[in-house]
């Protein structure tokens, strides 16, 4: 018989593990109302949940912290909700080693690719800071900032698809991105997403940023996904692609192993760094 935790006063307590399964079934409790329901007021959130409001607001903090949820006018609403998509400053400062551990890990499996598509977004962009200059290549990107990191490199020859600029992210989109895109054929494609599930597969906020991905997929000989675990099981407005699409995910070690074979069984090699 395992030892009774006694308090201050010398009353029995709860277990300490027991305790942080609580906070944390019913931090997922409040992503699960937000996703369901786009937004609530702590108030709402917290006659829902039977805790008190001040209960709510640490846990929103945490949440918000963690880039999973956005606090705007007295509301809470899921980061990943299909009408707000989060900024690159915001996404620059969410579980960075878990992102630099990604990007070496899918730097590393593209290390013979001669031509490569990088999408926007802060992990991609990681990746293409990481390609080894072991040998000539040519690499296309949408987004600027990943453009103008490499354009110096004497071994890299890149291209940017360029149309009309994204402020929130600095990628380029429309019909003129689509049109240089599938023009070419990539070795390997590295591709970010606001969301990835099973049933759903590869999913962002914005339609003209789901055909530059659609379209960079259609034309990379193999495609490598590479996001946090946190965008998994999360779907957003427009999809751009299935499980089937993807070669290889390149995820970190919070994704439990079970999960990931839950996606492997759908195609692609799971890699958790």
């Amino acid at each position: 018989m395992s030892a009774t935790n006694h308090d201050a006063s010398g009353k029995p307590s709860l277990p300490r593990a027991h305790v942080d399964t609580k906070l944390l079934e019913r931090r997922a409790s409040i992503l699960s109302l937000l996703r369901a329901k786009g937004s609530k007021r702590v108030t709402e959130l917290a006659q829902e949940l039977g805790v008190s409001k001040e209960t709510i607001r640490r846990d929103l903090r945490v949440l918000e912290d963690e880039g999973v949820i956005l606090r705007k006018h007295g509301r809470a609403l899921a980061a990943e909700a299909s009408s707000f998509e989060t900024t690159m400053t915001q996404r620059q400062n969410t579980l960075l080693p878990e992102k630099h551990r990604i990007a070496a890990a899918a730097a590393e499996e593209i290390s013979t690719a001669e031509t490569i598509f990088i999408d926007e977004g802060y992990t991609p962009s990681l990746v293409a800071k990481l390609v080894s200059t072991d040998r000539n290549r040519v690499i296309v990107t949408a987004s600027l900032p990943t453009a103008a990191a490499l354009m110096n490199i004497p071994q890299f020859t890149v291209y940017l698809a360029g149309g009309r600029v994204r402020g929130s992210t600095m990628g380029c989109v429309d019909h003129w991105t689509t049109a240089m895109i599938e023009k070419f054929r990539f070795d390997v494609a590295i591709i970010g997403a606001n969301g990835i599930s099973i049933a759903n597969g590869l999913t962002t906020p914005d339609p003209s940023v789901a055909i530059v991905k659609e379209t960079a997929i259609r034309s990379a000989q193999k495609t490598v996904f590479v996001g946090i675990y946190k965008k998994f099981g999360i779907t957003s407005f427009a999809q751009f692609g299935t499980l089937k699409d993807l070669d290889l995910i390149v995820t970190d070690t919070h994704m439990p192993a079970h999960r990931a074979t839950r996606f492997a069984v759908n195609g692609p090699r799971v890699l958790r760094v």
